[in-house]
């Protein structure tokens, strides 16, 4: 089994200790709070939320359009690997019946979500018709803590569910780039993106190893690696950034051009394997450079976003609850089946059609991209603050995971 478990309790803990502190701090002084959210770095600034003729830095801007960038980096780095290298998690058909999963746990809660806001009305329908992608996340490290806890470190379903919550996190990043832009779109500033892309490759990947084919020291290669590092990466992620930003897609995937053209290992180890500690590529070089930064941007991520009054809690919230914890199950559950029986594809030795349902629960845990696609789906206000209510509430599916885990006679394989 792969160990991911210091990965996820340092991203964890962080993460939930600036959500509290936000929740705790809105509740006493909403005004305090929201200030300190709203805080101006840099007013007329070249980069920042654009109204009244000029772009404003605000910390919120700071820490979801910017600093989140890295977090989404290293969530696409890992979807990278598990689609193009050998041996990557997601591919062939040892991936299909998740990935089919993947799909029904994301149909699931759109379906709940917009059917169950049509029933209250087409007021309701149209306050909140454009979130309901907030119920399709699934938070990769709350779930797989809860599945350890749920089926032992050593049960196939455990497999089963990372291999979900990537494939799920790699449609939430497409969801976002299509459905959710920041602004106008202006497509042109595009190229710029395409070239930061397309021109770090070719003059700092390709070209060297072009330059050492046929010798075995790779001396070009390594000079590279050596001498400059990250450094060229560095510049082409702050201009594919700046070109995501002015074209109006959601800046926060605005290094995801650059990670597949960074030089990586030649097989996957799997999802957050620990065997990745050893590897020598500039790819997971920097991914590991970012560990720590990255752990206190999503504290900062969970202080500034989750910081929700209680009365907030609204229509919204109940449609997100029950798109998690209603779609979810179900949509895994039947898409799950359909590969694993019908089109059979199968599923891991040592799971049952019904431990679907249990992965289900734990996959609705959705936390993380949740709050953040609540935050880009509507405006601030109180339709944004009671969806962001049902996403903090979905922490509740940890305790009905562990509930199903028992009724359906779960047996935990803890080696």
């Amino acid at each position: 089994m792969y160990r991911v478990w210091n990965f996820v309790t340092n991203y964890s803990l962080l993460l939930i200790a600036g959500a509290i502190i936000a929740l705790i701090w809105a509740n006493i002084d909403a005004d305090s709070y929201h200030h300190f959210v709203e805080f101006t770095i840099w007013d007329h600034a070249p980069i920042g939320h654009y109204h009244h003729g000029h772009r404003t830095l605000t910390l919120h801007y700071l820490v979801n359009d910017i600093l989140m960038a890295l977090f989404f980096a290293i969530a696409a780095k890992e979807v990278w690997e598990a689609v193009i290298l050998k041996n990557g998690s997601l591919r062939g058909k040892k991936a299909a019946t998740p990935l089919f999963a993947t799909f029904g746990g994301m149909a699931g809660p759109i379906s709940i979500y917009l059917g169950l806001a049509a029933l209250l009305g087409s007021d309701t329908y149209n306050a909140v018709a454009n979130g309901w992608a907030v119920p399709t996340a699934t938070d990769i490290a709350f779930s797989y803590l809860v599945g350890r806890l749920v089926f032992g470190a050593g049960h196939p379903a455990v497999r089963f569910l990372l291999l979900l919550a990537i494939a799920d996190d790699a449609a939430g990043l497409i969801i976002l780039a299509v459905f959710y832009p920041s602004g106008d779109l202006a497509p042109v500033w595009l190229l710029l993106t395409l070239g930061a892309s397309i021109g770090v490759y070719f003059l700092f990947n390709w070209f060297p190893r072009y330059l050492d084919r046929g010798n075995q020291l790779r001396p070009n290669s390594t000079w590279m690696r050596k001498k400059l590092g990250f450094l060229p990466y560095l510049v082409a992620g702050c201009l594919s950034w700046y070109g995501m930003m002015r074209a109006g897609l959601h800046p926060a995937l605005g290094l995801l051009p650059i990670v597949p053209t960074i030089p990586h290992a030649d097989r996957a180890f799997g999802i957050f394997s620990a065997a990745e500690v050893h590897m020598t590529d500039l790819l997971n070089k920097i991914e590991h450079a970012l560990k720590h930064p990255v752990e206190i941007v999503l504290f900062f991520f969970g202080l500034l976003n989750a910081g929700v009054e209680f009365n907030a809690i609204g229509d919204a919230t109940w449609l997100v609850l029950a798109g998690l914890i209603i779609g979810k199950p179900v949509g895994v559950l039947l898409f799950g089946w359909l590969a694993a029986g019908p089109l059979g594809l199968g599923i891991p030795q040592g799971m049952r059609i019904v431990d679907l349902i249990v992965i289900g629960f734990v996959s609705a845990i959705g936390f993380t991209v949740s709050l953040f696609i609540a935050a880009v789906a509507f405006d601030a206000g109180p339709v944004q603050d009671a969806a962001k209510m049902g996403a903090l509430f979905s922490f509740a599916a940890a305790g009905i995971s562990i509930v199903a885990g028992r009724l359906f006679k779960v047996q935990r394989q803890d080696n």
